[in-house]
């Protein structure tokens, strides 16, 4: 009698410990998982009370009461001995060493070393149900075992993307009997244990967050390879998912019934991301392309017959012209060298967030938006300056100058421009002297009064407009008298 009241009584304080430690823990998993230890604890006061009052038991009712008794303060103290011993109670986290499924593992092969100790028949009993629940739960002890060698070996982490045969997706859970995924649809995909360990698993975000990704691009063959990859490479530094280190790199693939095919390769931070990083790159290079004159050819089988409207370089011309003669920088000039710099002058094209300019790269020429818009940054903050649109200019003075950029100019949206470069200008200036000198007085003007406006200060223009025209007539090497 002693004996069974000391049993109650240590029941009786190891629920209040354990009820301590649930109240004093900010960690979930200890607080879920100590529910176990309670319900255990509870059913071992119940037991011993239950002795307590029916004194007149057959010795075999006892033991085996005394016996179930003993296994369930046991377990309950193994339980809140592991979960206290092995996570942190005021952090709300689980250790890497040892995921929940490992400490579970923990407990059960304490409980049933300690089984051995309390009563043969118990010990029994518990290897023929083993028998018994392992012939029934082949499957289930099956993904169990495998998710304790998943936990063990930590091929992946919660949060991490993978791929597993055909299913790829963020880790967000893997518990006793299976791994969940999350895909990029937003689909919930749950795998068995045993299926996971059994598919080669390819880890996108280990051993580095980095991930390479690649596209193909066929080019036609009259085009030069070494042309081919620096169009691509230009393309993909101009993109804002991909990194510049490590670098992409342009490989030529293979020689194809149409076209050269190339590989572009290059690295994004975020996996997730990969769909909208191709994406980005093959935009980019479509539109670098086309400033280039590169072709990406149709594929043989195929024959268009659509009569495609035919260019006619003087009707052109003279549209260029026309939009020339509205840009007040060039109104000085005559119709003749107007139309000149409209037929020398090719028309290229940037798509949306494309860097036209970049600031403080050096730079000889100058550009007129023929439609669409563009936006003047200034660098690193990428803080928007100017916006300017159809009939527009910018790049002046690199053109009269050859300074380097003073900001970065981007496309908004799908932009055409016409580049005026400065051998044009040193050809005209020998020609047309006065009326370059009138360009570089009109430009001169320009910049001063941007300038009196940030500074409001006045008499600073003709200093500006002095020192600019000599440095203009240095860098395009004519004079008044040529």
């Amino acid at each position: 009698m002693p004996q069974l009241t000391g049993q109650v009584f240590l029941s009786v304080s190891a629920i209040a410990l354990t009820l301590g430690f649930r109240a004093l823990t900010v960690n979930r998993l200890v607080k879920r998982k100590l529910r176990l230890s309670l319900v255990l604890l509870v059913a071992a006061l119940g037991v011993g009370i239950f002795r307590l009052l029916d004194p007149y038991l057959s010795a075999d009712v006892v033991a085996e009461l005394r016996a179930i008794q003993n296994l369930a303060l046991a377990a309950a103290l193994i339980n809140l001995s592991v979960l206290v011993a092995i996570n942190p109670l005021r952090q709300d986290r689980v250790p890497d060493r040892f995921p929940a499924i490992l400490q579970d593992f923990i407990v059960i092969g304490l409980v049933l070393i300690a089984s051995t100790f309390f009563s043969d028949r118990l010990l029994t009993t518990s290897a023929v149900s083993a028998v018994v629940l392992g012939f029934a739960l082949q499957d289930t002890l099956g993904n169990a075992f495998a998710g304790l060698a998943i936990q063990s070996e930590k091929p992946f982490h919660v949060g991490h993307w993978i791929r597993v045969g055909e299913f790829e997706g963020r880790v967000e859970e893997v518990t006793w009997r299976a791994t969940k995924l999350r895909t990029k649809a937003g689909n919930f995909v749950v795998l068995p244990n045993n299926l996971v360990s059994k598919e080669a698993i390819t880890n996108y975000s280990e051993p580095n967050a980095p991930t390479r990704l690649e596209v193909q691009v066929g080019v036609a063959y009259d085009v030069a390879p070494n042309l081919a990859k620096a169009a691509i490479l230009e393309a993909l530094r101009n993109s804002s998912r991909i990194l510049a280190q490590p670098p992409p790199t342009a490989e030529l693939l293979a020689f194809d019934a149409s076209a050269i095919n190339y590989l572009a390769r290059f690295w994004v931070y975020d996996y997730q991301q990969d769909d909208a990083a191709r994406d980005e790159a093959r935009t980019a290079i479509y539109y670098a392309f086309q400033r280039h004159g590169i072709e990406i050819p149709f594929p043989i089988q195929v024959q268009y017959t659509k009569d495609l409207p035919r260019d006619d370089p003087e009707t052109r011309t003279l549209e260029r012209e026309r939009l020339l003669s509205s840009v007040d920088l060039l109104a000085p000039l005559s119709l003749d060298v107007r139309r000149e710099i409209a037929a020398s002058t090719p028309l290229v094209v940037y798509g949306d967030g494309e860097a036209i300019v970049r600031q403080g790269e050096p730079g000889q020429s100058m550009f007129v938006v023929c439609s669409g818009a563009v936006r003047v940054v200034l660098e690193p903050s990428r803080q928007e300056v100017a916006r300017i649109e159809r009939g527009g200019y910018f790049g002046e003075m690199s053109l009269l100058t050859g300074e380097p950029r003073s900001a970065t100019v981007l496309a908004a949206g799908d932009v055409s421009v016409t580049e005026i470069g400065a051998d044009l200008f040193r050809r005209l200036a020998a020609e047309s002297p006065h009326a370059i000198e009138q360009i570089g007085v009109a430009a001169a003007t320009r910049r001063a009064e941007l300038e009196q406006k940030r500074t409001a200060t006045a008499g600073a223009v003709t200093v500006e407009t002095n020192t600019l025209l000599a440095r203009m007539k240095k860098f395009l090497r004519f004079s008044n008298g040529a």
